[in-house]
């Protein structure tokens, strides 16, 4: 039997039996095994969504479970006098369900939830502009794909790092006779650091945006001052003067050993 053909009868009766359930009074006997029958007939397009999402972190049954989750709960809240078909109603349903686990099942630190639900925009357009680009998208192809700023992607990165923690017991070296904790230095100056990182944001709102870009890419992305004047059009030698009067700005905010 043709495949197309096999999933368009497969959907019909699934919607069938939907139809069928939602016709029935909420207290007709016959309702709970009718709705049992509409969930496993709408199981494959769970499945489906779920596997949307592997190779993220995640094992595909824990998705798969949890796309599940979202089905039932598109079946058991899906008014048909909406004027919505369900397959339209469930989808939505079951993929906000399943970021609702990335979001708060997989972060080994508890950050925003707003720096959560950044990290999968970032990640998803990663994903669409390398296949687009064919290339690895840097921070800037980000920002212009999802309307943001690129500190707001720079954000997004840095809290992505919470996603995944690693014990301090880790094995690290050839022989692996040191572990990760033993690589932490002993003078805590944390506090220290907090206060700098505070006082870095007035400094950064001074610059203008050419500056604060140039800034950034210097000191966050690594670049060089090379790179940076052919990511920005511009001379290496208007790439130093123009950091080297950023600085001077910045300076007068922070503290004196601060820069």
């Amino acid at each position: 039997m043709d495949d197309t053909l096999t999933s368009a009868t497969a959907a019909d009766t699934a919607a069938d039996l939907l139809a069928a359930m939602t016709a029935m009074p909420a207290g007709h006997p016959s309702r709970p095994a009718l709705r049992e029958r509409a969930i496993e007939a709408w199981l494959p397009l769970a499945r489906h969504l779920a596997n949307r999402y592997a190779n993220r972190g995640e094992p595909t049954d824990d998705l798969i479970q949890t796309a599940n989750i979202g089905l039932i709960k598109a079946v058991d809240k899906f008014d048909p006098d909406r004027g919505v078909d369900f397959a339209g109603y469930a989808i939505p349903t079951i993929i906000g369900e399943i970021k609702r686990h990335f979001r708060d099942r997989t972060w080994s630190i508890r950050v925003p939830r707003r720096l959560q639900e950044l990290r999968l925009h970032i990640t998803e357009a990663n994903a669409t502009l390398t296949h687009t680009l064919g290339r690895a998208p840097q921070v800037t192809d980000i920002a212009a794909h999802l309307g943001i700023t690129e500190e707001e992607v720079l954000e997004g990165l840095e809290g992505a790092r919470a996603y995944n923690a690693t014990s301090l017991s880790t094995p690290i070296g050839a022989d692996e006779n040191r572990e990760l904790g033993d690589t932490l230095a002993d003078d805590h100056n944390d506090y220290e650091l907090a206060d700098l990182r505070a006082t870095l944001k007035p400094a950064l709102a001074m610059l203008d945006d050419r500056e604060r870009k140039i800034i950034i890419l210097r000191f966050y992305g690594n670049q060089t001052q090379t790179q940076i004047a052919e990511q920005i059009g511009i001379s290496q030698m208007h790439v130093s003067r123009l950091l080297t009067k950023a600085l001077a700005k910045m300076r007068k905010t922070l503290p004196a050993d601060a820069l």
